[in-house]
């Protein structure tokens, strides 16, 4: 089967679970489904037509989006990009859209975040417990540099334009994994909210996007994990509007035979993971993109640096670093 730019679908992992819940005593509609390999969930106050439509469109974006963004699924923009030996690939609106808005956030980083460090998040196995060869992971970095990635768009006979991406260095890789949450966050909830909703909340595994209040006029109230049990909260962050995205190196992490702590937050430079004061962030901002693309820059810059950073980004509203015992730290 095609999808709309003529490139075959593929199938994704339990495409038809749903868990659907009705308003009830209070509480809101909602509905369970998974995406991009995580679980997604909708709540929403209105007229029960009216939630069920925007659920309905918001799976189904989710599905659209998974097909362009992912980095395993063989007939996606990010796949045939990093397929194509270096060759220019036609990609869709969107796909450029969430590729130029990631470059940014990679300029904006200090070299902390980067959409090119697939190729060393490939050699780490964080499920089993494995590390890397010292002499794989060198030459893996070699290949790690956002600066590679070209991006432009060429007017065609009718005046349409079509976009582009290449990779200067064939051997690189993109992977739009740490920022695409944030960019799909934000299309759902414009999207849901079109359907006349009162109150949403998009939450896409710890990415959460909210809009509207609930009914009695209260807020809705945003978790802070404790790093020490990721299954436990420290803290709550009331929200009318806007995103709180929480990173934390204990999200994939593993602890070797030795005693050495791994965590998923790499540094691009070295493909190990990066030194940080930080177990978690949780930030605050209008956008769902902006929290997304500056989480992780936050994180793996620590307390002091990325408080800095906070202050030069007016776009963060508000920042909130965990340590190791459980401090937390606002950055304004």
């Amino acid at each position: 089967m095609e999808n709309g730019n003529g490139h075959l679908t593929d199938p994704i992992p339990d495409e038809g679970f749903a868990q659907w819940r009705e308003a009830e005593g209070g509480k809101p509609a909602g509905v369970r489904f998974l995406a991009f390999n995580t679980v997604i969930d909708l709540e929403a106050y209105g007229e029960p037509d009216a939630c069920r439509a925007a659920f309905e469109e918001a799976r189904a974006l989710c599905r659209t989006y998974e097909r362009l963004f992912s980095r395993t699924l063989p007939h996606s923009d990010i796949a045939r990009i990093n397929g194509a030996g270096g060759a220019a690939v036609a990609i869709d609106a969107r796909t450029y859209d969430l590729l130029a808005r990631a470059l940014a956030y990679c300029a904006a980083s200090e070299g902390t975040f980067d959409i090119t460090v697939g190729p060393a998040v490939g050699l780490w196995n964080f499920h089993e417990g494995t590390v890397p060869d010292p002499a794989a992971l060198a030459a893996a970095v070699e290949h790690v540099d956002w600066h590679q990635v070209q991006l432009w768009e060429e007017a065609g006979p009718d005046g349409t334009a079509t976009c582009f991406a290449q990779l200067a260095d064939p051997e690189a890789a993109v992977d739009a994994g740490g920022i695409a949450k944030g960019w799909i966050a934000d299309a759902l909830v414009e999207a849901a909210w079109a359907h006349g909703l009162t109150g949403l909340i998009v939450n896409l595994g710890g990415n959460v996007a909210v809009r509207g209040a609930k009914p009695s006029g209260e807020p809705w109230g945003i978790g802070v994990r404790d790093p020490r049990n990721p299954e436990k909260l420290i803290g709550a962050v009331p929200l009318t509007g806007g995103s709180a995205v929480t990173s934390g190196i204990y999200e994939r992490c593993f602890t070797a035979p030795d005693g050495t702590f791994y965590h998923h937050i790499l540094d691009p430079r070295t493909g190990m993971p990066v030194a940080t004061d930080v177990g978690g962030v949780t930030v605050i901002c209008e956008r769902s993109i902006d929290a997304e693309g500056f989480s992780t820059t936050l994180l793996a810059l620590g307390t002091e640096r990325g408080c800095a950073l906070v202050q030069r980004h007016p776009e963060i509203l508000q920042a909130f670093f965990v340590d190791g015992a459980g401090k937390i730290t606002p950055a304004r």
